[in-house]
């Protein structure tokens, strides 16, 4: 029999779509499932976007230039002079998705053996893009006690090599929801030029942000033109992740040609994607503000109801729509998976990530879970209550 390649072995499988053959064996057996698992939104895509593809009436599917439709591009600069920053648009390069836009920027910058430092906890498939490509994550770990700030500046020193090429953050951040301060990422801007580092952003939550709190991007930062690489994604943006269209986003010239040859590689980004995420650009403003007031009453009522259950701790997150729970349990892949295979509660149960898949160093996150806020307030209130009667009998109880 052939031998799978080593790369493939040591691929991490998804904390978020691992447990999904127990949750579909309890469907199979009659129990209604709260996903709380994964990031999507139960939010309706636009009708604007929905009716560009229904309208599409060219007579032959074709292939699109490598980097994305021209018109596409060129709306998606003044979608960014929103937000104070100015591009041309050549410096967007329209993606698969957002996981492709991080799997380009990675193989374009990144060499086997080299080291990107992220904050832990992460987006559990850095993990698996840095395996793809030999790449070492090198974490530093926020503290759930400091709601996941980053860590000092001190900490990343400690680190850095001569292997070092990179820094990667998520913000607002996936898993945790944390909103990284503009002072923070000056902190990371002088780390970055000071060791000629790239500083990598995936900002595909930046509508998501509470309490009056405002984003800020790494290519509205001064000096770092050079440095600074976005990842961005019309997926929760416009509650179409299944439109598989991301962007990725450089003044780095270079880089951006280096990525259009992997892009060049896998042909062009999807035709009826490029066509929704175009139209996406001329939905109301009106259509934001009334998700982000959604998901804010989402985001009280889990946190809230979190802290209600006795040895659990969520923070409060400013961005994004998840949240880090510590939870009084032994092992959060045994409790995840117990929830879904042996607990229902009068015929319901919840489905959450175990935590440990968002962390880079081993050990940690046994006793987190990542949960979603993407139900309405009903749903994510009886999810709540399942969670509550399943740590009142899960045999791995602790505290």
């Amino acid at each position: 029999m052939p031998v799978i390649s080593e790369r493939g072995k040591a691929m991490p499988a998804s904390p978020i779509r691992k447990l999904v053959p127990y949750a579909e064996k309890a469907k199979a057996n009659g129990v209604k499932i709260y996903h709380l698992n994964i990031g999507q939104p139960d939010i309706e895509t636009p009708e604007v976007m929905l009716n560009a593809v229904r309208s599409f009436n060219q007579k032959v599917v074709e292939y699109s230039h490598s980097a994305g439709n021209e018109t596409y591009r060129r709306k998606l600069t003044g979608y960014y002079q929103k937000y104070g920053i100015e591009l041309d648009y050549t410096d967007i390069m329209i993606t698969t998705g957002g996981s492709e836009a991080i799997l380009f920027g990675m193989m374009s910058c990144l060499d086997a053996g080299d080291e990107v430092i992220i904050p832990e906890p992460l987006y559990a498939n850095y993990n698996g893009f840095s395996t793809a490509g030999n790449i070492k994550v090198v974490p530093i770990t926020a503290s759930i006690h400091q709601n996941f700030a980053l860590p000092p500046i001190q900490e990343f020193e400690k680190v850095i090599t001569p292997r070092t090429k990179a820094i990667l953050i998520c913000n607002p951040n996936n898993p945790t929801g944390y909103l990284y301060s503009k002072q923070e990422l000056e902190t990371l801007k002088t780390i970055a030029l000071k060791h000629n580092l790239y500083l990598f952003s995936d900002e595909v939550y930046r509508e998501f942000t509470y309490d009056g709190a405002n984003p800020t991007s790494v290519l509205s930062l001064s000096g770092l033109e050079q440095h600074a690489i976005v990842v961005d994604s019309i997926s929760k943006r416009y509650s179409a992740c299944g439109a598989r269209i991301g962007a990725l986003v450089s003044r780095n010239k270079e880089v951006m040609s280096t990525a259009l040859k992997f892009g060049q590689a896998r042909l062009s980004p999807p035709t009826f994607g490029q066509i929704l995420g175009e139209a996406g650009l001329d939905v109301p403003d009106e259509y934001l503000t009334r998700v982000i007031a959604e998901y804010t009453q989402r985001r009280n009522v889990l946190v809230e109801g979190l802290n209600a259950i006795e040895g659990v701790y969520c923070p409060m997150p400013k961005g994004a729509f998840y949240v880090v729970a510590r939870l009084p349990i032994d092992n959060s892949d045994r409790f995840c998976q117990w929830m879904l295979e042996d607990f229902n509660y009068q015929g319901e149960t919840v489905m959450m990530a175990p935590a440990t898949g968002f962390y880079a160093t081993p050990g940690l996150g046994t006793n987190e879970v990542r949960l979603a806020y993407v139900l309405e307030i009903n749903s994510l209130k009886k999810a709540i209550n399942c969670l509550c009667q399943g740590l009142q009998v899960y045999p791995g109880r602790v505290g």
